[in-house]
């Protein structure tokens, strides 16, 4: 029986030092990282003067849609807003080329899909993106590396949980989603932000006329907002997890869980 204890006070050690490794500094309680897909027109027109309004940060993972045609002003920010989020401090993100899933690309078809998200911003001034969103949710292993190589720090998927920065690859962050009356599962999600972890949120148009299944309603999403900020949270960009987590060692020590 000693010899059990032995063992499991050593895994145990060993599971707290790995978690030390790839933390440059404790999680505090209460964060929460908020991102938007899919170069919505609403993120220019509705959420980012909410998120200023409460000086929130956000990333914003852009991709130029085929159907509905990205070309319609209408349902999607045209590039000179997407510039103006950047120089207003929010990240803007990759969220490939045109939505394709990551699952039916080639490594080199991925790489081709990252360059014209990041040439076209480069072009506009836009940094460089450090953070992508799998299209759908769609991951594979082989864009895990092609990810790394094209210098991804961070890489946003579905789950239904809060992010663990000592177990979770930071290529494979897991969210919760918004959509329709969800209110309350997105507050009991917010009070998952404690003991480490950190709630991220994928939110599509508020509202979404272009994708409508995936519609965040603008009162619901305000008053989500409004909640986090009297509730005295912390609300960043996915970029900014690099305060609290050294993603290159992460990338390197954690195992990928898909």
């Amino acid at each position: 029986m000693r010899s059990l204890a032995c063992i499991a006070l050593a895994a145990l050690l060993g599971a707290s030092s790995a978690a030390a490794q790839v933390l440059r500094k404790p999680v505090p309680d209460h964060v929460v990282v908020l991102t938007f897909d899919d170069a919505v027109a609403s993120h220019a027109t509705h959420v980012a003067p909410v998120l200023k309004k409460y000086g929130f940060g956000a990333t914003f993972f852009v991709t130029e849609f085929v159907d509905p045609p990205f070309a319609d002003t209408s349902l999607y920010m045209t590039w000179a807003q997407i510039r103006a989020l950047n120089q207003a401090g929010f990240e803007i993100g990759n969220h490939t080329a045109h939505h394709t899933h990551v699952d039916r690309e080639t490594p080199a078809q991925l790489v081709d899909d990252l360059r014209y998200i990041e040439r076209t911003g480069i072009d506009l001034g836009i940094p460089k993106p450090l953070s992508f969103a799998y299209p759908a949710y769609a991951t594979h292993p082989s864009a895990i590396a092609t990810l790394a190589d094209a210098g991804y720090v961070f890489a946003r998927i579905g789950g239904g949980r809060p992010y663990d920065p000592a177990r979770d690859h930071p290529l494979l962050i897991p969210s919760y989603s918004t959509a329709g009356d969800s209110t309350g599962a997105i507050l009991r999600a917010f009070g998952e932000a404690r003991d480490g972890k950190i709630v991220v949120l994928t939110v599509h148009g508020v509202p979404d006329t272009a994708h409508p299944w995936v519609n965040t309603p603008p009162a619901q999403f305000d008053g989500w907002m409004r909640w986090l900020h009297d509730h005295h949270y912390t609300v960043l960009a996915l970029r900014d997890l690099a305060q609290f987590v050294d993603a290159r060692r992460a990338a390197a020590e954690l195992t990928p869980r898909f």
